[in-house]
């Protein structure tokens, strides 16, 4: 009888931890020439996956840009047939982000570009509660996602750059300095209230408090959205300040600290930069480079289940054509396993959206871009096992 219970236990335990022992992968929709690209990645209640992302004849120069989405029921394989999710007619709608609250309601936050210059963007958000048929959610309620940074932004921006700022930057006697520059535009509350926007997932603290990571393309600075009352209000922390950094992803250390994970695009070589709260997201150390490479473009961080952290980037300084997700058991002060998700010279993998479902499988979506310039959102699924069992340990 024990050697039954050994055996039952042993099926058990490997189901649970070893699962899924290969990657499995699939295109939402056909390859097309349209752009899409910027994705991201739900689990409803119910277990069903929920994707978005923008899709139109360009970027911010194109108006044609909305917000699609698809659906893929639990148990199933397939990927519904995309649907609108936001559209501003006339306006470019771009960097769509879903995430659920403590009560379940359903946001999406994205960005409406103004006069096609990112700098200029309006955060936009609609929540709903009724999202579990086919098809896009019933959206219930929609307004602007305003934020008014204070002049202590402008203060904070000025005594980091005057601390951790550089002498060798460009000047001229006819321009400021880049730094200079930057602590000018902070002090314009039209241009630090303006061009916030959405990249990655927020993170909701065990005192419910929801911290939602922004960037601007104005500043090349991050800054935290916070809310404490379930997403009906928002606040802006001070910013992330540092030379280039972007679209900030975040994790929370084991000590209740946080740290914000972002893209470089500022000086080579290209390095993930990273920052840390101690107050729970309100104020940041200012941006360094760390040694993980970067070549200027989006990642996401998400800590397991088992307590490890898992990264998923690309993982070259010279393009985005490798894409990898890699899992670090000290906080991220090394990345011991890894393993590749897609690697093709010529081609463009990026922008990864990663969660845990509830079943312990980890879900990726990513823009995918063929050598031909054939796109499509890509979904990937895996177990965490299957990255510890890398053999780049």
């Amino acid at each position: 009888m024990d050697r039954v219970l050994i055996v039952m236990f042993l099926m058990v335990f490997t189901n649970q931890n070893f699962g899924q022992s290969s990657l499995e992968g699939k295109l939402i929709f056909p390859l097309q020439s349209q752009h899409v690209h910027s994705s991201s990645i739900v689990e409803l209640p119910n277990g069903d996956l929920l994707t978005c992302w923008f899709q139109g004849s360009g970027e911010r120069k194109a108006n044609d840009v909305v917000v699609n989405g698809s659906r893929l029921r639990k148990g199933q394989k397939n990927w519904s047939k995309p649907f609108l999710m936001a559209d501003t007619p006339g306006q470019p709608d771009c960097n769509p982000m879903m995430f659920l609250n403590k009560n379940n309601k359903l946001f999406l936050v994205w960005i409406v570009v103004q006069a096609n210059r990112w700098e200029t963007s309006v955060l936009k958000v609609k929540t709903s509660t009724d999202y579990k048929k086919k098809g896009a959610p019933k959206w219930e309620w929609q307004d602007n996602l305003l934020l008014k940074p204070t002049e202590e932004f402008a203060k904070r921006v000025e005594e980091q750059f005057k601390e951790f700022g550089r002498e060798d930057l460009a000047w001229a006697e006819y321009a400021l300095p880049y730094e200079e520059m930057l602590i000018e535009a902070a002090k314009d509350p039209k241009k630090r209230e303006t061009g916030w926007m959405t990249r990655t997932h927020p993170i909701i603290l065990k005192n419910e408090k929801i911290l939602l990571p922004l960037y601007s393309d104005g500043f090349n600075f991050g800054l935290i959205a916070i809310s404490n009352d379930d997403g009906k209000t928002w606040k802006p922390s001070l910013p992330i300040v540092g030379r280039g950094l972007n679209q900030p992803s975040l994790i929370v250390r084991n000590d209740g600290s946080i740290d914000a994970y972002m893209r470089d695009d500022g000086d080579e070589p290209g390095r993930i930069i990273v920052s840390h709260s101690k107050d729970e997201g309100y104020s940041w150390t200012y941006g360094q480079k760390s040694e993980i490479p970067n070549p200027g473009t989006s990642l996401e961080i998400i800590k397991l289940k088992s307590g490890n952290w898992l990264m998923a980037y690309n993982d070259v300084d010279d393009g985005r054509y490798s894409l990898s997700a890699a899992i670090s058991d000290d906080e991220g002060k090394s990345w011991k396993w890894k393993r590749n998700l897609e690697s093709i010279k010529g081609a463009s993998f990026s922008y990864p959206s990663v969660i845990q479902a509830k079943d312990g499988k980890i879900h990726i979506t990513y823009s995918y871009f063929t050598k031909e310039s054939q796109k499509a959102i890509k979904h990937v699924t895996f177990n965490e096992r299957w990255v510890l069992n890398s053999s780049n340990q």
